[in-house]
């Protein structure tokens, strides 16, 4: 079995605990329905903040998803000038047997235009037995 990883961004209209928590949580809820991982699969996530989010720890939404066993980081973007603002992100590695060029990114809000090549695209399966 490999380690993947599953990107995936979102973002927020304000600096608000309550926004930047449901937003992460949207998000991943999302990255792991697309691509049917299970919790006790995922090796670790790093989560990423813009230096204007500072009202919470993303990593706290996947806390109450019940994710106590998977090591979490959160840590501030580069502020590179002219990017995304707002932005939370994640990389999340999963322990899977699936080939890298079928794992889901998830790209969400205003996200989408860090990697509009891949937003909205499904996982495709090479496999016989899951295309029955």
């Amino acid at each position: 079995m490999a380690v993947r990883g599953v990107r995936g961004a979102t973002t927020v209209a304000a600096d608000v605990a309550e926004e930047i928590l449901s937003a992460t949580q949207t998000l991943l809820e999302e990255i792991v329905r697309s691509n049917g991982i299970l919790i006790e699969d995922i090796a670790a996530a790093f989560f990423t903040v813009t230096n204007d989010l500072a009202a919470a720890f993303p990593a706290q939404a996947a806390r109450q998803m019940g994710w106590q066993h998977v090591p979490l980081l959160d840590t501030q973007e580069v502020p590179v000038p002219g990017s995304q603002p707002r932005c939370i992100r994640v990389l999340m590695l999963w322990n899977t047997a699936i080939p890298q060029n079928e794992v889901v990114h998830v790209y969400q809000r205003e996200a989408q235009g860090l990697r509009p090549d891949i937003v909205g695209l499904e996982r495709v399966s090479n496999s016989k037995e899951e295309a029955q």
